[in-house]
């Protein structure tokens, strides 16, 4: 039994077909609950990291914030109760382009080469649950230097990554129907104009040019926004390699939240002891979680007492009632089956290029140009961006500093703004990003 920050913490892993990996894990979870010495138990899932040292090391610090906040006092009645860790290991995987530098940004002389293109087709290799999903990237390697000259290259090239994926989920707030839809070449030239981002942070030491780092000398999220830089065949390639990556994490995280951990809280929920669930996930975390609670389309959801979405890597779309004037979010059934029985607690940010980048590729894959892409006004945006959208359930507020009154209200989700705290995708650690979780708990 492991302690982090004064929490008795526990570490479930789960395969990319959503199933557990050491039924052990969950084992020792269980023993443990059935004591009944736990009040509420915090669930929490990574989003984009590569390894789980990275996800270890995220929730370490994001729970020093959480304890602080307690011992603090300001949350009221919520030292008196006694909390555990769920933390949930999946494997996910970053975004391109962490390690660009942006140097030539000014002069307008992309880094995206084709040793580049090619060392992030080898860093894909073994995320894909194609067996052959690794010879298909060395296909793809071999036509990286065409990729300039050549549509049927650029066509072949599209074709092969779309061809590891998993089918798509039946959501098209993301553009999936038409990346699958579309010639492949087209689907390059479309990638090929620059990213509006419409939020850039210059990062010291970098001569001004826009990246921003999570206070550790990375690139918050792994996406820096450094694509919008720069026009171009291979650009568009870099850009393809990025939704190819959203589009399989998008599933993966889909299929663990349905099925490996929706499966292991009924578990939870069905033992004579009482816990309160308090489920809390980071960009595609957000994900995870939320699949959880709502449950696949032929397995009960399972009720919790909160939600906290941050940063998260989903269509500000997904709990919308009819966005487009007939079509539900995919995560309406959320709102409609009030399987939160607390408060949502939401945060978004214009700081967020991770997220505020994969849906303007979604809009130009849609065939949409404009000066702003990713928007609250535009059909494919992010919910760690511009929170819900078109969900009438939703409030909009701030993100408070310790002591200040929020009204959070159970059943309804609350948009908080972080511009002022959140600098970047992954820079979730923050005592006042503690204080909204709490202060939600306070209210089950």
């Amino acid at each position: 039994m492991k302690n982090v920050k004064g929490f008795t913490y526990f570490e479930v892993e789960f395969n990319k077909d959503g199933s557990i990996h050491d039924q052990n894990q969950a084992k020792a979870l269980m023993d443990f609950l059935e004591l009944g010495s736990v009040s509420d138990l915090f669930v929490i899932s990574h989003g984009w990291n590569n390894d789980m040292a990275d996800a270890r090391g995220l929730y370490s610090r994001f729970f020093e914030c959480m304890r602080a906040v307690i011992n603090s006092g300001a949350v009221d009645g919520i030292s008196t109760r006694s909390f555990a860790v769920l933390a949930v290991l999946w494997p996910s995987k970053k975004f391109a382009e962490q390690d660009l530098i942006p140097g030539g940004a000014a002069s307008g002389n992309s880094p995206i080469t084709n040793d580049f293109l090619k060392q992030e087709l080898n860093g894909m290799k073994g995320s894909f649950d194609s067996k052959d999903a690794d010879a298909v990237l060395d296909k793809a390697i071999r036509l990286v230097a065409k990729l300039e000259d050549s549509p049927k290259a650029q066509a072949e090239f599209a074709d092969l990554l779309r061809s590891i994926l998993p089918k798509p989920t039946p959501d098209n707030t993301d553009a999936s129907a038409d990346f699958f839809k579309l010639p492949g070449d087209e689907i390059i030239k479309r990638l090929s104009k620059p990213v509006p981002i419409v939020q850039l942070q210059p990062a010291a030491g970098l001569g001004g040019a826009a990246i921003t780092t999570n206070g550790t000398g990375s690139a918050g999220g792994g996406a820096a926004g450094i694509g919008q830089f720069f026009s171009g065949i291979k650009s568009g390639a870099l850009n393809l390699l990025n939704l190819t990556t959203y589009y399989l994490m998008k599933e993966r995280a889909g299929l663990v939240g349905s099925k490996g951990l929706n499966s292991l809280l009924k578990a939870i929920l069905v033992q004579p002891t009482k816990i309160k669930l308090h489920l809390i996930g980071h960009s595609f975390g957000g994900r995870v979680v939320t699949a959880a609670t709502a449950g696949p389309d032929d397995r009960q959801h399972v009720i919790v007492d909160t939600l906290t979405l941050l940063q998260a890597a989903f269509s500000h779309y997904g709990f919308a009632e009819r966005y487009d004037e007939k079509n539900d979010g995919y995560f309406r059934k959320v709102v409609t089956n009030k399987t939160v029985k607390g408060p949502t607690v939401i945060s978004f940010t214009k700081n967020d290029l991770a997220v505020g980048k994969a849906y303007p590729l979604a809009s130009l894959i849609a065939g949409q140009v404009a000066a702003e892409l990713g928007d609250k006004n535009d059909k494919y945006g992010g919910l760690g961006r511009n929170g819900a959208q078109k969900t009438p359930e939703a409030t909009e507020g701030k993100l408070l500093a310790l002591n200040m009154p929020y009204q959070l209200v159970a059943g309804k989700l609350h948009n908080l703004n972080a511009d002022a705290i959140i600098k970047s995708h992954s820079d979730i650690c923050h005592n006042e990003v503690a204080y909204a979780i709490l202060a939600a708990v306070s209210e089950t």
